[in-house]
């Protein structure tokens, strides 16, 4: 059979990769006939190797012409240096798919994945075990590439390790993989991705894959699907699976894919359980609530809760619907009588506290929970008004008593030495990953004093935007790196944005603060604007590398033991752990 192999000239537009093979027709047909399995056998392996004394005028060459012509034009199509090393290596690799087309009675246009697998062995190693014994070690990357496009071979990460960039290369061109590559590590340093670095290596090696994989060196035809089969299959681990991500996010920015699906938070298991219809009344309430995403799905937590006690006490009371002031006196009973480990999705982490009272906070969040669940039920008109939520399911006297602020100041010694460590912090007291500091020293000189001197939540902390810092004197606004006007004679403003308890304001700070902030901004890679979850609002924020922002739990899991390894202080003192509460009510209380 003859073939157009694989695309016309006509099909493939100007300045785009074609393949070698592309508007030439071959004589596809797998089986080997009897006459080109003679021949190869009379030509002998010096013959087909080509060697000083071979011999080109030999009747076989002609017979085998329709299996060595497209194997020619394969090495003819390589970017390959024209060495004397190099051309040996390829035209053995031609030499060695002659002799196995021979020994198979097929062609290579029929050989299976399995086989090409075979024949380019799993490492090294199993390539020289079953090849022959003429055959080099520099055979194998150019037995790759014809593989790659004779054989439409993908499946390179079953061959252990070898040199994807080199083979990339090899297949679609120096330049143009070069282009692409660093088209991706413009925007990931732009970002502030050390994948954006010259020397990084795990970049070329992840996109060159991607490229392999899918028959093209263009980032334009890098899909979404491409991203999710790599994932699916497994095809990339550890560091190269982590630079994937990357990669995708960077893609998405060049507007040829969607973006990755969050990794932080997005793979916890949906809650679940409990009486099915009163489930769906829940599922319905989290669709149409306009609370923030983390406030809706904690709320549907503890409602699925009622679901469950629902299910094993009162399965005539499963629908909302219902309800009556006598089921919300038995919930608030059966409330109150609660302990840790009832009526929950699992017990992991919970350990020694399973059979321990609820505290008090506890029996709140969940009354909270039913109660604003009924109100809105009611207020949408899905429920009558059959009880009043607001006084059918109040807190009790008893467990209101217990609850209130219950700040805790930091020792003084403590709050001394940590205060001491966050003014001296240096880049070997950061925690380090295998490739180097996680975040710049600046930024975590930001949110270290950020949080010892701005009296701020964890969430507004994270929150802050570019430009949160402001100086002034007199009234007038000056700059912060002012030589005309001492630090001790500005007052330096931190802008807050919107909380939980209120709207955006405005606070003098100590001017240290706004110094590192100011150092911090200075060199902050450029970002794209993010989502601000509690708003909805597309903004900068101050505390952003790599496209992401610093999470709100980066303080109270890193920052703080970091100081406390600094100072030499354990990460609690008598009065409890060192946490963002505990350090919002230290700076109040010595302000």
């Amino acid at each position: 059979m003859t073939a157009l192999r694989p695309e016309t000239a006509e099909q493939i537009p100007e300045g785009r990769w074609r393949s070698p093979l592309a508007g030439h027709r071959f004589d596809t047909t797998v089986a080997v006939r009897p006459d080109e399995a003679r021949a190869i056998r009379e030509l002998g392996v010096d013959n087909l190797r080509r060697l000083a004394r071979h011999d080109p005028s030999a009747p076989g060459w002609r017979v085998i012409r329709r299996l060595l012509g497209p194997l020619e034009t394969v090495n003819a199509g390589l970017d390959s240096p024209s060495t004397p090393h190099r051309r040996r290596a390829m035209l053995d690799v031609v030499a060695l798919q002659l002799t196995r087309c021979a020994e198979t009675g097929r062609t290579f246009w029929g050989w299976s994945t399995q086989e090409w697998v075979h024949m380019l062995g799993r490492d090294q190693a199993e390539f020289r075990r079953n090849a022959p014994a003429w055959v080099g070690d520099e055979v194998r990357p150019y037995l790759a590439a014809h593989a790659h496009l004779v054989g439409s071979f993908t499946e390179f990460h079953r061959l252990g390790g070898f040199q994807r960039l080199t083979l990339s290369w090899r297949v679609f061109g120096h330049d143009r993989v070069s282009g692409e590559i660093g088209r991706v590590r413009a925007v990931l340093a732009e970002w502030g991705y050390q994948l954006g670095r010259d020397d990084d290596t795990l970049l070329p090696m992840v996109l060159c894959q991607l490229f392999l994989l899918n028959r093209s060196p263009h980032l334009e035809h890098v899909t979404t699907e491409l991203f999710d089969r790599v994932r699916g299959d497994r095809l990339l681990e550890g560091a190269r699976l982590n630079t994937l991500y990357a990669v995708q996010r960077a893609v998405n920015a060049l507007g040829f894919c969607d973006p990755p699906q969050s990794r932080t938070g997005g793979h916890a298991a949906r809650a679940s359980g409990g009486a099915p219809v009163w489930e769906q009344w829940v599922d319905r309430w989290h669709a149409t609530s306009t609370l923030t995403p983390r406030t809706r799905r904690n709320v549907r937590a503890k409602l699925l809760k009622v679901g469950r006690w629902l299910a094993a006490e009162h399965p005539e009371a499963e629908d909302p619907a219902d309800w009556t002031r006598q089921m919300c006196a038995a919930w608030v009973a059966a409330l109150d009588r609660m302990t840790v480990g009832d009526y929950v999705q699992r017990t992991a982490g919970l350990r020694d506290r399973i059979g321990k009272p609820l505290e008090a906070s506890s029996k709140e969040g969940l009354l909270s929970a039913v109660r604003g669940f009924f109100t809105d039920c009611q207020e949408w008109e899905w429920l009558p008004r059959r009880f009043d939520p607001l006084r059918a399911l109040a807190t009790p006297r008893s467990i209101a008593a217990l609850l209130g602020p219950d700040p805790r100041v930091i020792a003084d010694e403590i709050w001394a030495k940590l205060l001491w460590a966050g003014l001296n912090l240096q880049a070997e007291d950061l925690p380090t990953t295998k490739s180097g500091h996680f975040y710049p020293l600046e930024l975590v000189r930001g949110v270290t004093l950020t949080w010892l001197f701005g009296g701020l939540r964890s969430d507004e902390i994270a929150r802050l935007r570019v430009g949160c810092i402001r100086w002034q004197h007199d009234g007038n606004t000056i700059t912060g790196d002012s030589q005309q006007i001492l630090a001790r004679d500005a007052v330096c403003l931190l802008d807050v944005p919107t909380n939980k308890t209120g709207t955006a304001f405005t606070k003098p700070v100590d001017p240290i603060l706004g110094q590192a902030l100011d150092a911090w901004q200075a060199i902050r890679p450029s970002q794209p604007r993010l989502l601000d979850r509690r708003t909805g609002e597309q903004v900068d924020p101050l505390f952003a590398v790599r496209a992401r922002r610093v999470s709100s739990y980066y303080i109270n899991n890193t920052v703080i033991p970091m100081l406390c390894r600094k100072a030499g202080v354990p990460d609690a003192d008598v009065r409890g752990n060192c946490q963002v509460p505990g350090l919002m009510e230290t700076v109040i209380t010595r302000s």
